[in-house]
Order: C-alpha cells, then sequence, then structure tokens
C-alpha cells in the first residue's frame, strides 16, 4: 500500500504495520489543502490522532530528506493530559518515525526528572510530556523550546478540563511564534475555539463525523441481572468473551479492590488501576496487560483515563456511569483501528430505566440480554478445546517420543481425558446466574406538597432529606434502590417518599435509621448529600451526613 502524501520513511513504517487504509482524521491531515498549516481537528477517540499529527508535523521535520538531523534542540513538542497517554503517543512516533531516525523523549510527571534532564540536554527530535512536566522543565532550562517547529496539542478538550489552561499558555508563549500549531480534540467547546483563537493562525478546521456519537465497531450489551449477582456476571463475561484483554470498570476506589480481589479468587490473571497506587505500581499493572501476564484490568474512570491496552475486545461497566460522556469514554477504550468490541452494562432491574436515558443520552442501541449461563458457556469451552492451537502445532520428535511413551502405558481414551481435564484446570469456573427480567418497582411518588400519610411504622420513623428534586429526574424507581444500596436497609425500612422541585424527603423507619446514618458515611457510591430532618422538617445540622468521595487527581499532570 502507498501513501501519496505521506513522507517516504513515514509511509515504509505504515506499511510494514499493515496499514492498508488511512482513518479519516489520517488522510484529512495529509490532504494537499492541509500542509503547513494550524490544524484545529476534532474526531472521536480511538480514531488515529495520534498517527495523524504524527504525520502532520513531518514536512515540518523532514522536508524532503529521508532521515532527522543530528538530534539537538527539540523541532516538535507534543502535550497530553495525562502520564500513560503521554507514554503510549511516544509509543506510536516511536515505530512512526523508526525509518527517519528520530529520537524521541518523554516528559512526564511520576518519573525521574534529573534522568529527563539528562535526556534533553543529550538532544532529541520530539518531546512528548504532561503539561505540568513540560513547563518545569522550561521553567528550569531543562527543555528549550526556541527551536520549535510544531506543537501539537493532543486531547486538548481534557487538559482545560483538568485545569491545565494556565500550563498550556505558558508552554504555547515559551515556543517560537513562527512554528505550527496542531489542536486535537474530541470536542469543541468555547474554552478550545478561545484557545484556537489566541494560538492558531488561519487553522484549517478538520471535523470527522461521529457515527451516531458512538463508536462503529462497539457492540453494546445491556446485561439484566440481579444486584446481589453482578461479580458472578463479570465472571461468566469474561468467560464467554475470552477476549486477550479486557477492562471492568467500577465507580470507587473500594469497588476496585474488592472486585479485583474476586477476580484473582476466582483464577483470572487481573491487574488493577486505582488512584490510590503508586507510580511504580501503576507502571507495573500496565507492563502486566500489555505483556499478557494480565487479561483483566479493573479500574476506576479517573485511573484509566489515556490508557490504551492490546488487544482489548471487552468492556464491562460492573457499576453504571454516572453519565452519557463517561459511558462512551469507558467504552471507547474498545473497538479501535477497525476492530470489534463489546461494552456491556450490568443493570439490576431497579436501573434500568437510569441505563435506558444513558443510552438515548449517548445515541447508542444496545441489545438487552440475561447474563450469560453456565451451559452456554461450558458449550463455548467445548468449541475452543477443538480450535485450541495445541492440536494443530506439528509435535517435535521428542513430543512424538513421549507420546508413544504414553501410549503404551495408557489408552487413548484416557489420555484425551487427562488432555481435557488439563484444558479445563486452567479455565476460571463459571457461575450460575439467572436472568432477572424485567421487574418493575411500584412508584411511591406522592404529589408536590401533599402531607405524607400517616407513618406505617408502628416504632416511629425518621425523616431525610436528599438533594436531588424533580428538577433532577428523581424517581422512586431509582431513587428507593439508590437509598437501599447506599444505607444498606430493605426497601421494607423505607416509608413515604415526597418530591419537591428542588429535593426530595424520605422516611426511614426507626429502627433502621442509625444504621442507615452510619452506613450513608462510607466513601463511594453515587454523589449525593443526605441530611437528616428535624422534627419540625428542617436540617438537622448537627447531624448531617455528608459521603466520602473519591478524591480526583489534582491538575499537576502527574498524579491520580
Amino acid at each position: 500500500m502507498t501513501f501519496p502524501h505521506a513522507s517516504p520513511p513515514l509511509a515504509r513504517a505504515l506499511s510494514e504495520r499493515n496499514y492498508n487504509d488511512l482513518t479519516p482524521i489520517q488522510s484529512a491531515v495529509l490532504a494537499p489543502e492541509a500542509r503547513s498549516r494550524d490544524i484545529l481537528a476534532s474526531a472521536q477517540t480511538g480514531s488515529g490522532k495520534t498517527v495523524a499529527f504524527g504525520l502532520a508535523m513531518a514536512p515540518e521535520l523532514l522536508g524532503d530528506a529521508q532521515s532527522l538531523p543530528q538530534a539537538g534542540a527539540p523541532l516538535a513538542l507534543v502535550i497530553a493530559p495525562t502520564r500513560e497517554l503521554a507514554l503510549q503517543v511516544r509509543r506510536e512516533l516511536e515505530w512512526l518515525y523508526s525509518y527517519a531516525g528520530a529520537r524521541i523523549i518523554a516528559c512526564v510527571g511520576g518519573m525521574n526528572p534529573h534522568l529527563e534532564r539528562r535526556q534533553l540536554a543529550e538532544g532529541g527530535h520530539i518531546v512528548v510530556g504532561t503539561p505540568g512536566r513540560l513547563r518545569d522543565h522550561i521553567e528550569r532550562g531543562g527543555l528549550n523550546a526556541a527551536s520549535l517547529k510544531v506543537v501539537a496539542l493532543d486531547e486538548a478538550d481534557e487538559m482545560l478540563d483538568m485545569g491545565f489552561r494556565e500550563d498550556l499558555e505558558f508552554i504555547l508563549d515559551a515556543a517560537p511564534v513562527e512554528r505550527r500549531t496542531l489542536l486535537f480534540s474530541a470536542t469543541m467547546p468555547k474554552a478550545i475555539a478561545a484557545l484556537a483563537k489566541r494560538y492558531q493562525r488561519d487553522p484549517l478546521r478538520v471535523e470527522v463525523e461521529r457515527s451516531d456519537r458512538g463508536h462503529a465497531d462497539i457492540e453494546y450489551r445491556a446485561v439484566r441481572v440481579g444486584p446481589k449477582e453482578i461479580e458472578l456476571a463479570v465472571v461468566n463475561l469474561l468467560r464467554f468473551f475470552e477476549t486477550p484483554t479486557a477492562i471492568v470498570f467500577c465507580n470507587t476506589r473500594e469497588s476496585v479492590r474488592h472486585l479485583h480481589a474476586t477476580l484473582i479468587e476466582r483464577g483470572f490473571s487481573a491487574a488493577l488501576l486505582s488512584g490510590e497506587l503508586s507510580q511504580h505500581e501503576r507502571n507495573q499493572s500496565m507492563q502486566a496487560l500489555r505483556d499478557g501476564r494480565a487479561r483483566v484490568c479493573v479500574a476506576t474512570d479517573v485511573a484509566a483515563r489515556g490508557i490504551d491496552l492490546p488487544q482489548l475486545g471487552l468492556v464491562i461497566h460492573a457499576e453504571l456511569p454516572t453519565d452519557a460522556e463517561t459511558l462512551q469514554h469507558r467504552s471507547g477504550r474498545t473497538g479501535r483501528a477497525g476492530r470489534k468490541g463489546v461494552s456491556a452494562l450490568l443493570t439490576p432491574p431497579s436501573r434500568r430505566r437510569r441505563l435506558e436515558m444513558l443510552l438515548r443520552e449517548a445515541g447508542v442501541r444496545a441489545i438487552w440480554s440475561g447474563p450469560p449461563t453456565a451451559d452456554e458457556i461450558r458449550k463455548l469451552d467445548q468449541e475452543r478445546l477443538f480450535k485450541d492451537p495445541l492440536l494443530a502445532e506439528t509435535p517435535t520428535e521428542q513430543e512424538l517420543e513421549l507420546g508413544r511413551l504414553l501410549l503404551a502405558d495408557a489408552t487413548p481414551e484416557r489420555l484425551a481425558a487427562a488432555l481435557i481435564r488439563l484444558y479445563y484446570s486452567r479455565l476460571p469456573a463459571v457461575e450460575e446466574v439467572a436472568d432477572p427480567g424485567e421487574e418493575p418497582l411500584r412508584s411511591r411518588e406522592p404529589s408536590a406538597g401533599r402531607p405524607a400519610a400517616a407513618t406505617r411504622f408502628p416504632q416511629g420513623s425518621v425523616w431525610f432529606r436528599l438533594d436531588i428534586g424533580r428538577k433532577r429526574n428523581a424517581d422512586p424507581k431509582w431513587l428507593l434502590p439508590m437509598l437501599c444500596r447506599k444505607g444498606s436497609i430493605r426497601k421494607q425500612d423505607v416509608g413515604a417518599i415526597r418530591i419537591f422541585d428542588h429535593e426530595t424527603q424520605f422516611e426511614v423507619a426507626q429502627d433502621a435509621a442509625e444504621l442507615f446514618s452510619a452506613n450513608i458515611r462510607r466513601p463511594g457510591g453515587e454523589p449525593v448529600k443526605i441530611e437528616r430532618l428535624a422534627e419540625h422538617g428542617k436540617p438537622d445540622h448537627a447531624k448531617r451526613i455528608r459521603p466520602q468521595r473519591d478524591k480526583h487527581r489534582a491538575p499537576t499532570g502527574s498524579k491520580d
């Protein structure tokens, strides 16, 4: 395959990587009208943006030459929001520029800054880094920005969301005015437009259409599951699809730790990613996933930001994402570069309406079903056994000799049975999981402002206030299960629920109120505020309950 508008050494690298066709964003940056112009591009995750800006910057770095000059002050700078994404970008550019002789240096938080300064002093062609670390090197004189011909911003919208505006402006102001600025972003909010207006000159606007706002190569599955069988359903989904790499998303660090321990206990090779890990621990987890020692990654949204796992064919949402954007960000880890992927959302009956709203907002369609059954998985195991590559490989002479010795001592049937036992011993056991079906919850919603009916609790009750009301789509169908889940109480312990425009008041049985108050303080879960009401119906601030939340990463570019 030839790429007429690509620099020859880069075209050679593309061909060796079996690039038969460029993605739309890659073709757009190679078009004649894009040459030497600033580019303002938007394209969804997994559309090949890294290779796109690698191709786009080649004319400034190489011109008509076949290789880059001797490394000195960097010629190109790539800025990414997270260390994982920056390291991923470096790996992509290394193979893309391999025949051009590029020296690429990564400068990211969490790594040894003294080693990075030595590498910068030795010279490089392209520097890839996170905003905070790059600014630090410029301020300390380690990174000379005077020779930069191209600056590329990857995931610019995410960097602004994370609070890196000041760092980005400092870096761009430090670069030469006569440079190319390539700005790549998944979305184009006003803040991105303002950044482009200030730092770009007549940019070429490139916008790649999204396919139904989702990924065309992702199959969405809504999996009905009982609230106490979520972990069992995760096990069966992993066994059913048997992808080389899978990622399971949870909403809190506590959930990640618990599910990771469960999968390890069941025999899965699993790694975890959460904000509490040190950089060394994160690196170990990522390396285990990349070299195949771990097949499953259990992660929070924040910890998984920017990672790209090899051959990721399955995303499991053990807990539903908080919004449609998070749904697409999670799902976008799979179905990349033309490969197919599955995004499975585990949905207890009480959360069905919430998931339906998420799918509508995301503009994607899902196939509804129960979890894979044990019988379905056993049938697949049998088919996989017959297709195992070990059965098709040509045996060595030593293996044939051992085989003849075994046949002299045992029948073929016994040897085949032993082979089958050995095959199944390496597989985690499947679980018996039922499809809960369509279990509707009756609505408890009274008219706003209507006095509550007499309490149905003979021993009395306690009233609480929740900071979600009709304006935020409060509905007993999902409020009641959420309260039971957070407070570890039964549905029977919740009495009247009164929904107003901006708040909801609900009644908890007296004998369950203290348990509810204690459990609601546990970290994680839904980001809601619950207050105990005094007898006169106003919040009792002395007994206010504020559930703890995960601490998101401070905008330094180096920590989760």
